[in-house]
């Protein structure tokens, strides 16, 4: 996120921001969904469907951009391998969490996972020309509407989304597609840097109050993201305790 020590651009982390606020909104309405005050089946409708993809693309393209500001200029190994540290430790904590919470959707591979195994991807693609990067998103989009087999069904093969079937989780963001976005976002930050703008934006607007409070979920996004749901799944079954007879 850094572009220099103690610089930070704003307008990322409150960009993140409302990419937190959409994820919280959606699984706010999943809950719901799933403690039965909603419809069963709310969450498979149109509007609700891309509204999650439009989401976990958003976080994509934002480490995409990320990246770029961290490692653009030369990889910086130890901060890269503590910032995977963690992003891996927080999906190895929702893959473990969803045996209890969600033992018929076992999540394998969800929106961390992909952050996690498709930054270390990216990495690949820093040295690249954008137009090279941009066009390696367009084929990462393309290839699963053009590679599905059955021999890619195994289980150690999930994190790819080229199975002829798609796994039965309650989060599943494989490598394919769900790489175009970072890379998208890599491509553009590095065109917007040789542009100049990334360091004009650097520091900008200046220190306010308000946007320091707006854009602290996106400065913690993943505290919050790991903290939100066991929030929200024990409000739920506390309000359905004392709410019986």
């Amino acid at each position: 996120m850094q572009t220099a020590p103690g610089s930070r651009i704003v307008l990322l982390d409150l960009a993140r921001t409302l990419a937190v606020i959409g994820m919280v909104i959606f699984h706010f309405t999943f809950d719901l969904q799933h403690f039965g005050h909603i419809a069963p089946d709310t969450t498979f409708q149109p509007f609700w469907y891309y509204f999650a993809r439009l989401v976990a693309g958003s976080f994509l393209f934002l480490a995409g951009i990320s990246l770029w500001l961290a490692h653009g200029r030369g990889i910086r190994w130890p901060a890269f391998w503590r910032r995977f540290a963690m992003v891996a430790g927080g999906a190895a904590l929702v893959s473990v969490a969803s045996i209890w919470v969600t033992p018929n959707g076992l999540i394998l591979f969800g929106i961390l996972h992909a952050i996690a195994v498709c930054s270390l991807i990216g990495l690949l693609f820093l040295r690249l020309p954008a137009a090279l990067t941009i066009l390696g998103a367009a084929a990462v989009f393309a290839l699963p509407w053009w590679v599905q087999s059955p021999a890619l069904n195994a289980v150690w093969l999930v994190p790819l989304g080229l199975a002829e079937t798609r796994p039965s989780m309650a989060d599943y963001v494989p490598v394919f597609p769900w790489l175009a976005p970072l890379l998208m976002g890599l491509a553009l930050a590095r065109i917007a840097d040789g542009a100049g703008l990334l360091s004009r934006l650097t520091g900008w607007p200046g220190q306010s109050p308000l946007l320091t409070r707006l854009s602290f979920p996106g400065r913690h996004s993943l505290i919050i993201y790991l903290l939100h749901q066991p929030i929200l799944i024990a409000g739920f079954m506390a309000a359905a305790m004392l709410s019986r007879p």
